[in-house]
């Protein structure tokens, strides 16, 4: 708790001194879910993601590649909710990740969307594992036009791939990024394939 309002503290102190807005969560949503982060253009996402994060007084997590966590970083990752993944595996990372989600009741995790191609689309995973771990989707959001960041609607998924993203395409429709120039728009690779594999899969 100590930790907590320590952190809170410290979002309080970054909104009231950055010349961004911070837009809190309206009503207040509780629970496990999965947080999306987006658009993601710039370093600074780290950032806003944290004091958004801390000021709603939420203990997230994030996934990182391993490289990150080597040595002294390690423990400052994991500190602030890193997860190390094995890239060289991605099929893994969904089942590893929804067995942390069913073993911890308050498993809150953050993921940024975007592929690492600028122009190539959204990576499924994010909804893969809120699918199959039955949980919620936050839609986190920066936006450099109106400098303003924060949480936007919660959605539960239907299995609808194409109807769910519709959805979510339309809140990041004027969502422009800290630099608007490396949007990405939100679209998965073969919407329709998904839902047929899913529905495999129920």
């Amino acid at each position: 708790m100590l930790m907590t309002g320590i952190r809170h503290s410290i979002a309080r102190l970054f909104w009231r001194l950055s010349k961004w807005r911070l837009q809190r969560e309206a009503p207040a949503v509780t629970g496990p879910r999965i947080l999306l982060g987006a658009p993601h253009t710039s370093n600074l996402d780290f950032v806003f993601m944290l004091a958004i994060a801390w000021d709603a007084r939420l203990r997230i997590h994030w996934l990182g590649k391993q490289e990150l966590f080597r040595w002294i970083a390690g423990p400052v990752m994991r500190a602030l909710g890193g997860i190390a993944v094995n890239r060289a595996h991605p099929e893994r990372v969904v089942d590893q990740v929804v067995a942390r989600v069913r073993a911890d009741p308050q498993f809150m995790l953050v993921v940024t969307p975007e592929g690492t191609r600028r122009g190539s689309g959204w990576r499924s995973g994010f909804y893969r594992i809120a699918y199959a771990a039955e949980l919620p989707v936050s839609l986190g959001f920066v936006d450099r036009t109106t400098r303003t960041a924060g949480l936007g609607p919660t959605l539960h998924l239907t299995g609808d791939v194409e109807a769910d993203m519709n959805l979510i395409r339309e809140f990041y429709r004027d969502k422009a990024g800290v630099r608007p120039e490396l949007r990405t728009e939100p679209r998965l690779h073969d919407e329709p394939g998904l839902t047929r594999l899913l529905a495999q899969t129920d």
